[in-house]
């Protein structure tokens, strides 16, 4: 298998994209400790990780929160004594143009989309380096590669965030450990509820999908999932500092 022993964390894997690249891992012989700000999300995915024959642990995890991060790294380091994998994944989309955005979302912005990245690489890498080496994933979104229309918060960001993962890349890649921008594109998660109020509702988001996108459609959480798997393991392992869009042509 793939990541037959590795060792992977994933935050924010109570749905959606953390939920299907926790998984995929897990299929692929990873022992994953799964995380999200909501314990019993959390929970639920051990348990479909457990029910398919995955190896799990599951934790109660608020990225924004330090001292949550240097206990579960701890936590991690006392029980396995490794860690192979970092996919930090939380975020956060706060819609709006400078006018209409709020400081307080745009401190939330740069709090979970930037910030909390940084603490987790920051505690992960001790543990990744004594391994000998290790990928981590940092979910950006293709609005790091592009810009959105009102969406000022998300796209400065994530625009961030794909500028850390390059300098993260370039400062470490001697030490064996690679660092990698997951940046999907559309997905029909509920993360995209402020966008489809921007958008006036379901019906137009579904009308500007059908136009922007040149594979005229959503994606697909296990589609992303298999992008996952890729940074991942040795299948990518002459590649780090990259920005990996997944969006249907969208960004071209």
């Amino acid at each position: 298998m793939l990541l037959e022993n590795r060792i992977a964390l994933v935050t924010a894997a109570g749905s959606g994209i953390g939920q299907a690249g926790a998984r995929i891992m897990a299929r692929n012989g990873a022992m994953v400790v799964v995380t999200d700000r909501d314990g019993d999300r959390a929970d639920e995915t051990a348990e479909i990780i457990r029910a398919e024959g995955g190896r799990c642990e599951s934790a109660c995890l608020d990225v924004t929160a330090d001292e949550d991060i240097a206990k579960i790294m701890a936590e991690i380091e006392e029980s396995h004594g490794r860690l192979d994998i970092l996919h930090s994944h939380a975020g956060i989309q706060v819609e709006g143009t400078v006018e209409q955005v709020g400081v307080e979302g745009f401190d939330a912005s740069w709090t979970l989309n930037v910030r909390a990245h940084f603490i987790l690489i920051k505690f992960a890498l001790p543990m990744l380096r004594a391994a000998g080496g290790g990928s981590i994933i940092v979910t950006a979104s293709n609005s790091g590669v592009l810009y959105d229309r009102e969406m000022v918060a998300y796209a400065t960001t994530k625009h961030a965030c794909v500028s850390m993962v390059k300098q993260i890349a370039a400062d470490y890649a001697g030490q064996k450990i690679r660092v990698n921008a997951l940046c999907p594109g559309w997905v029909d998660t509920p993360f995209n509820d402020p966008f489809t109020r921007q958008m006036g509702g379901r019906a137009a988001l579904l009308d500007y999908v059908s136009h922007a996108i040149p594979m005229r459609r959503f994606g697909d959480v296990d589609e992303i999932a298999e992008a996952i798997l890729f940074l991942a393991s040795a299948r990518s392992s002459f590649m780090t500092g990259q920005a990996f869009v997944v969006d249907g042509g969208e960004s071209l």
